[in-house]
């Protein structure tokens, strides 16, 4: 932890209430856009004559853009401070949906909605906030803060999801994006309250400040974190997924569209008391066990879900049940990387993490895109979701919850 950060902002406006009321702010604008986009799947792919797996390779190209930014974002953040990092990474989001919307070939939509938005992302949305979090506010006030923050990028997806739907039935798909574009512009006045002060290098009385070079190979070298990171890939995976596939896969099964926005929506809903009751027991019960219930509660659902028919029911009840393991994985993740390295390079070592999330989701959106146009189904994805979900609920289970032991630290 910086003291100096969080002194600072005690004696200013910024107090830790508003810090934490106006990022969640910024994670709803940020991440709101983004979650509605499986909703223009169905228009964009049918003006422009294309299959549902050039649309899927666009937001896989976005989500690996989105993981291989966010490291480098989380450097930026660390090094030179926050603000600057989410202002950019909002003008090229919005670029990136003003874009989208004029893209006519494959070459210029995986471009806009690919690389500019998931650049975008990577500057702006929930990793970059909640480090920004850790940075400023208490420690007491952490994983609460975390889940807070988490659960705020859900109501992002709660809001905006019906909203997708009622602006491009009144104004056009292409209209509905463009005011998306213009709603993140809102991020660059809200950035200033998430300032952090730059990383300085000379250290705290006789304990050297961590060099980027020495946080990344303590990271990489530290088995706890690897597992941590390996079972951050089934997440993506399947968020990735069930986002941008399942309001297309409930259109196949003869389902209104609306039915997958209040789906999608429901989703966002109920994962804001996922997130929160996450970053609460996580004050309470081991993290490392809170991930494996969520990973393997995940695969249940989808088991469930695909083992009865599909009806508007159905579909809620799976929203609601997915929605309280959602992102509530966020939380323990990031608190479980401030506890064991500090929060000194929080955004960068949650970035790298992030990254393998966002492979996962690059591949739960490419193969679901190729699978449904080769076998014209989503059975494949379904058992891969529910595969990866057991996978991650066991890796997650040897991971060792206490601070790493620093040599020059310790013999000061």
């Amino acid at each position: 932890m910086n003291p100096a950060v969080n002194v600072s902002a005690l004696k200013t406006w910024r107090t830790p209430l508003v810090v934490m009321v106006l990022g969640c702010l910024i994670a709803v604008i940020a991440f709101g856009p983004r979650s509605t986009l499986g909703f223009f799947m169905t228009p964009v792919t049918s003006v422009n004559g294309w299959g549902r797996d050039l649309f899927a390779f666009a937001i896989a190209i976005q989500n690996l853009a989105w993981g291989i930014g966010q490291p480098f974002s989380g450097v930026l953040a660390d090094r030179f401070g926050t603000a600057r990092v989410m202002c950019i990474g909002a003008v090229l989001y919005a670029v990136g949906l003003a874009l989208m919307a004029y893209s006519t070939t494959p070459g210029m939509f995986n471009i806009s909605a690919g690389l500019l938005i998931g650049f975008g992302l990577s500057g702006c949305s929930f990793p970059v906030v909640l480090a920004a979090l850790g940075k400023i506010l208490p420690e007491e006030w952490r994983s609460f803060s975390f889940g807070m923050g988490t659960a705020a990028g859900s109501f992002g997806q709660f809001l905006y999801s019906p909203l997708a739907v009622l602006l491009m039935d009144s104004y056009g798909w292409q209209n509905a994006l463009l005011i998306f574009a213009v709603s993140l512009l809102l991020v660059l006045p809200l950035s200033i309250v998430l300032a952090t002060k730059p990383n300085d290098k000379r250290g705290t009385g006789s304990i050297p400040q961590q060099s980027l070079k020495q946080a990344l190979s303590e990271a990489l070298s530290h088995r706890s974190y690897v597992l941590l990171v390996l079972g951050y890939f089934t997440c993506g995976f399947q968020l990735q997924f069930v986002t941008i596939h399942l309001p297309s896969y409930l259109l196949d099964k003869g389902l209104s569209a609306q039915v997958g926005g209040w789906t999608i929506a429901v989703i966002g809903l109920f994962n804001i008391v996922g997130s929160l009751a996450s970053g609460w027991l996580g004050n309470y019960f081991p993290k490392r066990f809170l991930l494996s219930v969520i990973y393997f509660g995940r695969a249940l659902g989808i088991l469930a879900f695909i083992s009865f028919p599909v009806t508007p029911t159905t579909c809620i009840i799976f929203g609601a049940y997915m929605g309280l393991l959602w992102l509530s994985t966020v939380p323990p993740t990031t608190s479980l990387i401030a506890l064991m390295f500090g929060t000194r390079w929080l955004a960068t070592l949650a970035g790298f993490a992030f990254f393998s999330h966002q492979v996962g989701g690059f591949l739960g959106v490419l193969i679901g895109g190729i699978a449904f146009e080769r076998t014209g189904s989503y059975d494949l994805m379904w058992w891969l979701a529910i595969l990866f979900g057991v996978l991650s609920a066991v890796i997650n289970l040897p991971i060792v919850e206490k601070p790493v032991v620093r040599p020059a630290a310790a013999a000061v």
